[in-house]
């Protein structure tokens, strides 16, 4: 299979031709992309092409937290905005019911 066959390889290359961002930009979102999404083999790449372009392993690891902490924050806030649209709060009466929030 051709990735050229496909219509968004087109937008993919658009993308990472423009000048908007840096090159350094480009790595740290496209390495965000690939732990949010899970795969092992494209992070892992990612961080070493991160590394040659000359981006510190600090930054890159506080950048690998700031997306675990964004994801976090998502995962809580579904899980609450589930519960809340479902009428659910009445199913649970311990103190872990907060999901870690006061009240």
């Amino acid at each position: 299979m051709d990735p050229s066959e496909f219509v968004i390889s087109k937008t993919l290359e658009a993308t990472g031709a423009s000048n908007a961002l840096t090159d350094r930009e480009k790595h740290l979102i496209g390495l965000a992309v690939t732990l949010t999404r899970g795969c092992i083999a494209c992070t892992g790449g990612r961080i070493e092409k991160a590394l040659e372009a000359g981006i510190d392993y600090e930054t890159i690891r506080a950048m690998v937290d700031l997306a675990g902490a964004v994801n976090a924050g998502v995962t809580m806030r579904t899980a609450i905005e589930g519960v809340n649209r479902n009428g659910l709060e009445e199913a649970c009466t311990g103190p872990e019911c907060t999901m870690g929030l006061s009240g």
